[in-house]
């Protein structure tokens, strides 16, 4: 099939890579020359593990290309996907649409027959309602179909998922469109990958929902995480005590520093303000979104403390910038909000991570920045671990404590056995335990 992708960012690359590779021929779309260029080189726009090979590969097959040319990129099109950015609008923090509406109007000047506009940016409920009209009001002849296809998409992860995904949900009542995506998805069948058919506006809000009730369970172990701390009990214990339960299941019930990265926060955002104007408010996701924020911060209190109580002057070395391993996606990490508070304080911030400098250099200032963990440790009163890349896991902890000014560590992740480090020397705090 010929497929088309607005936007050649995170989701719109990985996404047309891997429907490249299940053979389809796919025209990856985008206005940024400097992105397209790069990618006509080789270099990807961001580090996702196994991209380059994946994207490099099917370029060379001939079956993945890429174009800032809108109008040459949609003309033999069975499905346009627009996959362009929705970050939260300043000031009221809703969806920012404007992307998903600019692609409509060009894609609705473009077509030239019976074409299915899928959109596979996460967006709020109606979207597609609005995607529709707008093609319409543009060319009133266009033979089209608007689906919508949310993408469940794991930074680190992206590839697997995609490939190996626990669902692949379906917004269409469109019989012609069910059957094409029917069989732009039918690579999968073989992976038993359960397609969900189901109204437009329940697939969009499918996708809000999800991550909604994700972030509530990190929410939820990170406040009993606090009370493990007050009654003496271990978060780890307890969430693997209540995980064992097949109706709570032990994904994301891992105490920390709170939830950040391209989708937790603009999503759950999206959805409490679309709540809200359709009269049916969230309360729950409301709060999850304002302990959220609280908590990040409030890392940096526990890391104050390890300091006794005070880090003026001191350097504090912090291990890990990036939401989460395997990205270098800097969006809403906690790692910034700790910084600033702790900068706020009047430490000295030294950090390192594997991939996510450059990110990090866009959005910190003030921050001596490492070549590697253990530069990053030298001369430091306290190391926090906040991202748990397999780099951190198996630090040595004796060279760590010969170079650090004051062996103190704050691990955020809850990596090390406290018993096992402050046997080394160290004196440790973690996360519930």
């Amino acid at each position: 099939m010929q497929v088309t992708m607005i936007g050649a960012g995170y989701v719109g690359l990985v996404s047309g890579a891997c429907f490249a590779d299940f053979g389809h021929d796919v025209v990856c779309v985008d206005l940024d020359q400097g992105k397209i260029d790069r990618l006509h080189a080789g270099i990807m726009p961001i580090y996702e593990p196994g991209l380059a090979e994946l994207v490099t590969g099917n370029a060379r097959a001939g079956r993945l290309t890429f174009t800032t040319d809108l109008k040459a990129g949609i003309a033999n099109a069975d499905a346009i996907f627009i996959a362009v950015g929705t970050p939260s609008r300043r000031g009221d923090g809703h969806a920012d649409l404007s992307y998903v509406h600019a692609a409509a109007k060009e894609i609705a000047a473009a077509v030239s027959r019976y074409t299915v506009i899928v959109t596979k940016s996460t967006v709020p409920v109606g979207t597609g309602d609005d995607v529709e009209r707008l093609i319409h009001e543009t060319n009133p002849d266009a033979d089209i179909a608007v689906v919508s296809n949310p993408e469940f998409l794991r930074e680190g992860a992206a590839i697997a998922d995609f490939k190996r995904p626990d669902r692949i949900v379906i917004g269409t009542e469109d019989a012609r469109a069910r059957a094409v995506m029917t069989e732009l998805y039918r690579p999968l069948f073989l992976n038993h990958s359960p397609l969900l058919f189901t109204s437009r506006r329940t697939a969009e809000l499918i996708k809000y929902a999800a991550n909604a009730f994700l972030a509530m369970k990190i929410t939820f172990i990170n406040e009993i995480a606090d009370l493990c701390e007050a009654v003496g009990a271990n978060v780890q214990d307890v969430a693997r005590g209540i995980g064992l339960d097949n109706r709570i299941g032990s994904k994301f019930l891992h105490a920390g520093p709170g939830y950040g990265g391209s989708c937790f926060p603009k999503d759950t955002l999206a959805l409490v303000k679309t709540a809200q104007d359709f009269g049916s408010p969230v309360r729950i996701i409301e709060t999850v979104a304002a302990v959220n924020d609280q908590r990040k911060r409030a890392m940096a209190k526990k890391v104050i403390a390890a300091c006794d109580g005070d880090v003026r002057g001191k350097t504090i070395a912090i291990l890990g910038l990036t939401f989460k391993p395997n990205t270098d996606d800097m969006r809403d990490s906690p790692s910034i909000a700790i910084i600033q508070a702790l900068q706020d304080a009047g430490a000295t911030i030294r950090a390192y991570d594997p991939e996510g400098v450059e990110q990090a250099k866009l959005m910190l200032k003030d921050v001596h920045y490492a070549a590697n963990p253990y530069d990053c440790c030298t001369g430091a009163h306290a190391a926090v671990l906040v991202t748990e890349w397999d780099a951190f896991r198996a630090l040595d902890l004796a060279r760590v404590h010969g170079l650090m000014a004051s062996p103190a560590i704050v691990d955020l992740r809850n990596v090390y056995r406290p018993d096992e480090v402050r046997a080394r020397g160290f004196t440790y705090d973690s996360v519930g335990r």
